[in-house]
């Protein structure tokens, strides 16, 4: 287990922004460095306790999937290496397996949020009006139960510290224009029927997920951010999978249930989290990145 990383501190290049997750640093006009640290956020707060190897397990994941969905849209990573980027090894080392140079592009003010089954809000939202995001459902679905569609639900992008909002479609529209916004509900059901088709190859079913787009120099739709981890993807375990239940999950839904269960109230400062809790939470993201690409991730990731 490598030593947790919360806060990145680069000398040799300007840091841009701090997220929940990723620390970005500008490495000249068209790059960025983006390092994903081990700061774990829940219900949009920031919990004061890192989970050791878990940015590299969300660098590793993010690789492995940009790689093979590329032929449905292109992704901002660069060709630069980091050595290029930062050639001190001793700023560069801690950075091993968890960082990626990726291209500047103009980012959409919306999350591509797609959901291929029935829980988390969209199960609460069900059972009080019968749709999801607004969409109207068929009534007598049960919770987790498998979507009779796929839906692509959108919301806007929130600040460390704010709240997401789900939007409707027409908004999104009136957001971005009515072909970027096809082009973005198109690329995203496509990513997430492939990706959710190989997955349950691999012994795991994606129940839903979000992603983030930008605009090259030349209008072209391209994937950014991250993809299809743990932190922004909801997996659950094929084996384990019964409609009426909320499954067990590989993803951070554990901590949320754990921070559900002594009754927080959701606001900063939030509470840190137990030992017990860090390590199933670790163990969960690894048992993910080793089923869905057959690797593990820490120092050695490199």
């Amino acid at each position: 287990m490598s030593e947790p990383i919360f806060n990145s501190s680069l000398k040799s290049l300007p840091l841009l922004h701090r997220g929940k997750v990723r620390d970005i640093y500008s490495v000249d006009d068209g790059h960025m460095l983006i390092v994903a640290t081990d700061r774990i956020s829940a219900f949009d707060v920031v919990l004061p306790t890192p989970i050791p190897d878990k940015g590299a397990v969300l660098t590793s994941l993010s690789n492995f999937w940009f790689a093979r969905l590329r032929h449905i849209v292109p992704n901002h990573q660069s060709d630069l290496a980091l050595e290029q980027v930062l050639p001190n090894a001793v700023e560069r080392e801690p950075l091993l397996g968890r960082s990626m140079i990726v291209r500047r592009l103009k980012p959409l003010p919306v999350e591509a949020i797609v959901r291929g089954y029935l829980v988390g809000s969209g199960w609460k939202e069900y059972r009080k009006s019968g749709t999801v995001c607004g969409i109207p459902l068929p009534k007598g679905l049960q919770e987790a139960e498998r979507l009779p569609q796929t839906l692509f639900t959108p919301s806007t992008k929130a600040e460390a510290g704010a709240h997401d909002e789900n939007i409707s479609f027409e908004r999104m529209v009136e957001l971005i224009g009515k072909d970027l916004a096809d082009r973005v509900r198109n690329a995203s059901v496509a990513l997430y029927t492939e990706a959710a088709a190989y997955a349950l190859t691999r012994g795991i079913i994606i129940a839903d997920t979000k992603f983030e787009f930008g605009l090259d120099d030349a209008g072209a739709l391209v994937l950014i951010d991250e993809v299809l981890t743990p932190d922004s993807s909801r997996f659950w375990p094929a084996d384990q999978y019964r409609p009426g239940s909320n499954p067990p999950s590989f993803d951070k839904q554990y901590v949320r249930d754990y921070l559900e269960s002594i009754s927080w109230n959701k606001r900063p400062p939030a509470p840190a989290l137990p030992a017990e809790i860090v390590d199933r939470t670790r163990e969960k993201y690894q048992e993910a990145l080793r089923r869905l690409s057959t690797k593990s991730a820490g120092k050695a990731a490199g």
